[in-house]
């Protein structure tokens, strides 16, 4: 479950064989409230916090305007959702992330008008991607992020400072290694699935333009992606750990002295370890770099489908909008996660002490997430670069020279469907 909720950085895995039963009922209804009007279904992805599926249905039954029926979907939820939103028997309202291909072929619709007057108190960086041609597709829940935890006592003990570059992280990773702990671990793979473009967002470049164009046909990204290599050739990286980057056990069992993880590891982490451990962006890079936080949101989102379109869209707005109540509760009492909404944020008594409030600032001020134009194939081609660089010592200017070619090719089709009426 703790992956399934981390599949906001990274494409979905498997496929759901339809809409079986096991993957919920064909009739998209639920347990649901009580409401009056039409009835209404909602769709959410198997949360593991204890108490997540408790509290949405307490949600919709306090709604008084529909009788809104809550899901609780297992398996790969993502591609269950697309392959509903083809049908009939799918969910009115949604949670998720809409992409290009169901936005360009009408399967969801317009919410612009839902946060007219508080748009600006939406996170930017979650909003973005739930932004095309201008108008909002998904509206924000709540906010996950990556982030760097080390271990004070480790570092202070190696006469290490906590790196402030991409080069002090390097070097740093390299003296805290020894025969017992490595240090630095990124992931199994060495880095490649989860970094994904932190490492030049960090290095100032994009992904995508504004205009859509490729952002880093750079020679700094080559720079930048090499250094990921030393990591690796240093043999300063932990491979093969009994989990991976999303559990924070490599750390706190002493395998390694930095970790790359979530803010959901955040309490497990300050449980077990105090007051001996700190949190860090991906260090910047280069004299035009700034640190860089990916961040991730899944957002309500309504189906094209749906028979009652403007009762899910008010239904929407009540509770993602305008119930901030519910929206604080949700973000901070099952869990651990940033309000999407930057006030909600900067008044949480859980957020506003030590790594929690550092973890809040980061996001705030160097969060950035996949474009939507980022697609699925795009993200393949550069992730297979990236790891070929990193673990095979490929060539980085090279191997980017292809994948920018693939990619501005890519960013031309996409760029260049229609959306549907």
């Amino acid at each position: 479950m703790a992956m399934k909720r981390r599949a906001l950085f990274a494409a979905g895995a498997g496929a759901c064989a339809g809409l079986s039963a096991a993957c919920g009922s064909a009739t998209g209804r639920g347990d649901g409230g009580g409401g009056a009007g039409p009835a209404l279904s909602h769709w959410y992805h198997q949360y593991g916090e204890a108490g997540t599926e408790q509290a949405v249905k307490r949600y919709a039954a306090a709604y008084g305007e529909a009788d809104v029926s809550v899901q609780w979907r297992p398996g790969n939820y993502d591609q269950q959702t697309a392959a509903a939103l083809l049908t009939d028997a799918g969910p009115d309202v949604f949670e998720g992330s809409p992409d290009l291909d169901q936005i360009q072929g009408g399967q969801v619709v317009d919410l612009t008008d839902l946060l007219d007057g508080v748009k600006h108190d939406f996170n930017p960086a979650v909003l973005a991607p739930k932004t095309y041609d201008g108008r909002v597709w998904g509206v924000p829940q709540v906010i996950d992020m990556q982030m760097l935890y080390y271990r004070k006592s480790l570092l202070e003990d190696a006469g290490v400072r906590p790196p402030a570059t991409l080069d002090e992280l390097v070097d740093a990773a390299k003296e805290l290694t020894d025969s017992k702990v490595k240090g630095l671990f990124l992931g199994n793979d060495g880095g490649a699935g989860v970094l994904g473009g932190t490492p030049l967002h960090a290095a100032g470049l994009e992904l995508v333009t504004a205009g859509g164009e490729v952002g880093f046909d750079d020679p700094v990204a080559a720079r930048t992606l090499a250094k990921l290599h030393r990591l690796y050739a240093d043999k300063s990286l932990l491979l093969g750990a009994p989990a991976d980057w999303p559990d924070p056990s490599a750390l706190l069992q002493g395998l390694t002295a930095m970790q790359w993880s979530g803010l959901w590891a955040l309490p497990q982490v300050q449980k077990e370890l105090g007051d001996d451990f700190g949190v860090l962006p991906f260090p910047a890079d280069g004299t035009s770099g700034r640190p860089a936080v990916p961040v991730g949101a899944y957002g309500a989102v309504v189906s094209a489908r749906s028979a009652h379109q403007e009762a899910a869209k008010a239904y929407v707005k009540w509770l993602w909008v305008e119930r901030t109540d519910y929206q604080e509760d949700f973000a901070l009492s099952y869990g651990f996660h940033i309000p999407a909404r930057l006030s909600l944020a900067e008044k949480a008594d859980r957020l506003k002490t030590g790594a929690a409030a550092d973890a809040v600032r980061f996001a705030t001020e160097h969060g950035h997430a996949q474009p939507l134009l980022w697609t699925p194939a795009i993200r393949t081609l550069y992730q297979d670069a990236l790891n070929r660089i990193i673990k095979d010592g490929a060539h980085p200017e090279g191997e980017l020279r292809t994948v920018v070619r693939k990619v501005s090719s890519e960013l031309d089709r996409v760029k260049n469907a229609k959306k549907k009426p």
